[in-house]
């Protein structure tokens, strides 16, 4: 059976199709939180560490960082702060010390910018996730070299130089593409986690089914693991992390072994354990009961993060801050 195999310095966790979904921490990302971005261009890594502890207490496997931070303020005196080949070599290596200093989980090492991949792998320890490589040729030949130096798995995203297509027949053609060019750098299928790219249900009525026949034939016919933005399959609806939660568990029946997501929402995650113990990923109920003891902290007033965190350390989870009603 096909198995991803990810390294931190003192563990492993295995992506695979009899194994416990994989959850990937995605917090640890500037893009689109200003806040964030506006402490990592003042070295405060507070926040980042912050995030890196809590996510783990809640469930995280791995620890996605991305480095795609906007300097806006030092770009008014350095030109060279508005280029994101400049700032994100320079930030991820920092960010991927900072959080292995913390957790003892694997990374996921996350930007666009080749310079930063390298930069991240660098850094780390272990063995990473590489986030990620299309089927565009020039990110083909300027990512795959960097998976085979460092002998690292990558995310293979489903999009080349036509971009993202609806038609689901062609996204599987590039994931397709990706594992057969990676062999001719010596990668083995087992080291790809395909991201079959998932679009958002308000637009696409049928992007669920779609995404989950999309993984039945990646597993099926490329023996590949495969992973997601698990929280855009509910982009522009109201009260999304229902809609997530119920995503999850059906993509975990199609076949998907791990997904980029927020572990630090309940709903989710109770989602995903229970999938767990239904697909017989969790021999004897471990996980269950174990997560239940901490839904137990939560029905008595402890916050999910709080409670997971206690829970983490030894203790009960209970005290902690009430809930607002």
């Amino acid at each position: 059976m096909t198995r991803t195999v990810l390294e931190s310095k003192s563990k492993t966790v295995v992506i695979g199709f009899d194994e416990p979904f994989c959850v990937i921490g995605e917090r640890i990302n500037p893009t689109g939180r200003k806040k964030l971005a506006a402490e990592l261009e003042l070295d405060d890594f507070s926040t980042v560490e912050r995030d890196a502890v809590e996510q783990v207490a809640c469930g995280a496997m791995v620890l996605d960082i991305n480095s795609g931070a906007v300097f806006t303020n030092k770009m008014g005196s350095d030109s060279r702060y508005a280029d994101n080949n400049f700032v994100e070599p320079m930030l991820m290596p920092e960010l991927v010390k900072r959080v292995q200093a913390l957790v003892d989980v694997p990374l996921c090492i996350d930007s666009s910018v080749p310079g930063a991949l390298e930069a991240g792998l660098e850094a780390a320890e272990g063995r990473p996730l590489l986030n990620s490589v299309t089927g565009e040729e020039e990110r083909l030949e300027l990512v795959l070299p960097l998976v085979k130096k460092y002998n690292v798995p990558v995310v293979a995203i489903s999009n080349d130089d036509t971009g993202i297509s609806e038609d689901p027949d062609v996204r599987f053609a590039v994931a397709k593409k990706i594992v057969e060019r990676a062999a001719d750098f010596g990668i083995p299928a087992h080291d790809i986690v395909v991201d079959p790219l998932v679009m958002p249900i308000g637009a696409m009525a049928s992007a669920g089914q779609q995404v989950f026949a999309l993984v039945r034939r990646l597993r099926d016919e490329l023996g590949v693991n495969t992973t997601c933005g698990a929280s855009n399959v509910s982009f522009g609806l109201p009260h999304r992390h229902g809609v997530n939660a119920a995503f999850l568990p059906m993509a975990i029946g199609a076949g998907m072994t791990s997904a980029i997501m927020n572990p630090v929402r309940q709903v989710e995650m109770e989602a995903i354990k229970a999938a767990n113990l239904l697909m017989n990923h969790d021999p004897n109920g471990g996980q269950w009961i174990g997560f239940s003891r901490v839904i137990d902290a939560v029905s008595e007033g402890a916050t999910f993060a709080d409670a997971a965190k206690a829970a983490a350390a030894g203790g009960s989870g209970r005290g902690g801050r009430r809930r607002r009603r």
